[in-house]
């Protein structure tokens, strides 16, 4: 196989989002729009790629780290100009290269693998990727020949009335012979109304000098879809969601309804896991099999083990093993681990902090910076105080202890294992192991009380 070799164009600042976010950074579906682009990339077996940085330089390098070489375009002057930063980096090689432009996050690799593919077998310097348009106003038409090879491109506003018939359009995407294009791109003008180089005007130059320009024509015009506002990003959201969505379906995975079911594209689901309407799934979560999620549930960059159940809850940075039941309205807050097999109830927040097999926290408590172990049972209302103003300070409870309700935990605190602690006691000592601590103030009664109370109102009155 022939050297590959890949450019994205991703420098501009995109003025039509109005946004302080530059607009390659843009999430679709949780992903940056160019990391869509760049991932897709990953898979084509590439020697080099290059992504073409200006506006926002620096997080765009941040977001993709060391998956691409960078190429700086300090002034923006047209997708020519742009292409040719990478001089420096492509210039020299033998081999086809495909440039992408960065706001085009639906773009997958099967397509451009067919595109590579297609510009080989054809023996083409340049190769266009296309798609059939219901509506092509705006869009550059692909002027074939009788043979079908691409006689040219023309843009809609120069576009005759019997070429602005034409359905095919121009994606923005195409391939290139490496090293033809690097040298034809000295021969591009500015000589247009924006005064910019366009990389369109490689196409042109190609074809008169008799070189072969072919078009490869794909099926599906979402993938062509440029985002340069809200709206196109809507539609893209839109679109990849449906994509994200069908893909868990048909790999075995229930979406009671997909339209108000959300998925990041980093998301692994296991078979039969059963997702109700309005949950998010985000960033890099991993479930597992058999489990029921939702509704109304929020999952982010966490592992859920098999066969657990989360129910109108937020789980975030955390790991939950399997056959436990989340909810509802739990919090599992991040660096939270949560072993099989337990139970975490209905307004239950846990934050930083371990919980051992088959331990339980029902009702009504807030567990932070502990360390829980097997065996326990939280009662209604069990607080970890962990918090003096300054510091943040670690609570333990060993295996099989129970914590009477209405208990606080004064962190730094250890319950010792099999030990209990009395309903409604604050514990500011260690509690040894199989003890009883009851730390509350003894109850007093106080006879006929309510009668003198009322006497003395009455003379006061």
């Amino acid at each position: 196989m022939e050297n590959r070799f890949a450019v994205i164009l991703a420098a501009g600042q995109g003025t039509r989002m109005k946004s302080k976010l530059y607009k390659v950074l843009h999430p679709v579906c949780g992903k940056p729009m160019v990391q869509h682009v760049a991932d897709e990339m990953s898979k084509l077996n590439l020697e080099k790629m290059v992504t073409i940085i200006g506006h926002g330089a620096e997080m765009v390098k941040a977001q993709l780290g060391e998956k691409s070489e960078y190429a700086l375009q300090s002034e923006q002057l047209g997708t020519a100009h742009a292409v040719m930063q990478a001089s420096s980096q492509l210039q020299d090689l033998d081999g086809t290269t495909i440039v992408v432009c960065g706001d085009t996050p639906l773009i997958t690799s099967e397509t451009m693998e067919n595109l590579l593919s297609h510009h080989s077998e054809t023996n083409s310097k340049a190769t266009i990727l296309t798609v059939k348009a219901e509506d092509p106003a705006g869009y550059g038409r692909i002027v074939r020949s009788s043979s079908g090879l691409v006689e040219k491109i023309v843009e809609h506003k120069d576009a005759s009335a019997e070429e602005r018939k034409i359905d095919e359009i121009n994606t923005g995407t195409y391939c290139f012979d490496n090293k033809m294009l690097f040298e034809t791109l000295s021969k591009v003008s500015n000589d247009n109304v924006q005064g910019e180089y366009y990389l369109p005007d490689v196409i042109e130059i190609l074809k008169n000098e008799g070189q072969v320009v072919s078009a490869y024509q794909t099926d599906s015009f979402e993938e062509s879809l440029g985002v340069n506002d809200r709206v196109a990003l809507s539609q893209a959201e839109k679109y990849m969601k449906k994509r994200i969505n069908t893909f868990h379906m048909r790999n075995g995975v229930t979406l009671i309804d997909p339209d108000q079911t959300y998925i990041s594209a980093d998301a692994e689901i296991g078979r039969d896991t059963m997702i109700y309407p309005g949950t998010i799934i985000k960033g890099n979560a991993k479930i597992g099999e058999d489990c029921e999620i939702g509704p109304n549930t929020e999952i982010k960059d966490s592992v859920i083990g098999d066969q657990t159940v989360i129910r109108q809850s937020v789980v975030h940075d955390s790991e939950i093993g399997k056959l436990v039941a989340v909810g509802p309205f739990a919090h599992i807050r991040p660096q939270s681990s949560v072993s099989d097999e337990v139970k975490i109830g209905n307004f239950v927040e846990i934050k930083k902090t371990s919980m051992g097999k088959g331990s339980k926290a029902s009702h009504l408590s807030y567990i932070g910076d502990a360390e829980i172990g097997s065996d326990v049972n939280l009662g209604c209302g069990s607080i970890t105080v962990n918090y003096d103003g300054k510091n943040k300070a670690l609570t333990k409870v060993e295996d099989g202890a129970f914590i009477g309700c209405n208990s606080n935990l004064i962190a730094p605190v250890t319950v010792g294992k099999g030990a209990y602690v009395a309903a409604g006691s604050t514990i500011t000592e260690d509690v040894p192991g199989q003890a009883l601590s009851v730390a509350r103030a003894r109850q007093v009664n106080k006879e006929d009380y309510v009668g003198r109370l009322s006497m003395n109102q009455n003379s006061n009155s």
